[in-house]
């Protein structure tokens, strides 16, 4: 398994180094050294999109937040947040490796039992999905590209 295997997203100029035997990478949201496995190759790399393709404001990432599902712990890979503190967009990140299926999408749909936003994100890095949620009709749309961040 290729750890930086190129994705279907551009390429970024990460500052990666080799710690003991494990690829690092300076992850610029939470500020610190992140030991690359296939997800967070993915989920780096997405973030990146988030910001240098569509102009979100780093500032406004968080990065694995933690959340209670049915009194249990949770992850969110990526929540991005407007200026005053809502929640716009989750995006759940997958492994190359994994493919995107109905699993998948029930998993970001639990997740967004808790979290109510209106946008979603699905990708393993070589596939991408995006929907809309509409929660007064309780449905949901794929649209065809994630809007800019100024779309929203």
């Amino acid at each position: 398994m290729d750890l930086l295997l190129p994705l279907q997203l551009p390429p970024y100029p990460f500052k990666i180094s080799d710690q003991n035997g494990q690829l690092i990478l300076f992850d610029v949201i939470r500020k610190k050294n992140i030991v690359i496995t296939p997800e967070e190759w993915v989920r780096q790399h997405f973030v990146q999109y988030l910001i240098r393709q569509k102009n979100y404001p780093k500032t406004l990432i968080k990065l694995e937040g933690g959340h209670k599902l049915h009194g249990m712990a949770k992850r969110s890979d990526i929540v991005v947040y407007n200026p005053a503190g809502e929640k716009i967009l989750l995006v759940e990140c997958k492994a190359p490796s994994v493919a995107i299926d109905q699993k998948t999408f029930d998993q970001v749909a639990r997740y967004n039992m808790v979290h109510k936003v209106k946008l979603l994100a699905v990708t393993n890095g070589l596939k991408h999905y995006y929907c809309r949620v509409d929660f007064e009709t309780r449905n949901y749309s794929f649209i065809e590209d994630l809007p800019n961040y100024k779309e929203i």
